[in-house]
């Protein structure tokens, strides 16, 4: 356990935040996929807000595990409270640039930044940059992901879903 000042309290817990990483892509914490929406402390008492990516995600349960495991790291916290929001509503656009770079090593197609629903979606692939890709499959592993071929590298790949709010950007 780390005994922390007060006001380096909520750097910490970000900082711990940091290293819990998204259960279906675990080289990205879900700082970085923008799911932490909110976090406060008051009286020892943990808060954290997180927006799930979709409705019915199955590794809520898992998360909130993790999230609950690494803040208890610090002596201040006596009590986590993970909440899983909906409002506002998860988009694409709030994974980190960081995070774009990880999902592309990790050979997942991140999606594009500041997508409008209707629009076409261009996915280049992971592996050699090409823009020619095609959809094998609109459903993926999992509900957020796509999976996709790229003629050029000859590669399979996933997509990360673009996923954006009517009205947004």
């Amino acid at each position: 356990m780390t005994l922390l000042a007060d006001d380096s309290l909520e750097k910490a817990l970000w900082a711990l935040l940091e290293e819990v990483k998204d259960p279906e892509m675990p080289p990205v914490s879900l700082v970085e996929m923008g799911m932490i929406h909110q976090v406060s402390i008051a009286d020892g008492i943990v808060a954290v807000e997180v927006l799930p990516t979709f409705v019915g995600c199955p590794a809520l349960k898992l998360m909130k595990k993790s999230i609950s495991e690494k803040l208890s790291e610090l002596e201040q916290v006596r009590e986590i409270r993970v909440n899983f929001v909906f409002d506002p509503p998860w988009t694409s656009d709030r994974i980190s640039d960081a995070g774009r770079e990880k999902l592309r090593s990790f050979g997942i197609a991140p999606p594009p930044k500041s997508h409008k629903p209707g629009e076409m979606w261009e996915v280049n692939c992971p592996y050699c940059g090409s823009p020619y890709t095609k959809m094998e499959n609109l459903f993926g592993p999992a509900a957020c992901r796509s999976i996709l071929y790229c003629p050029k590298c000859k590669n399979p790949f996933e997509a990360f879903k673009p996923i954006a709010v009517s009205g947004s950007n």
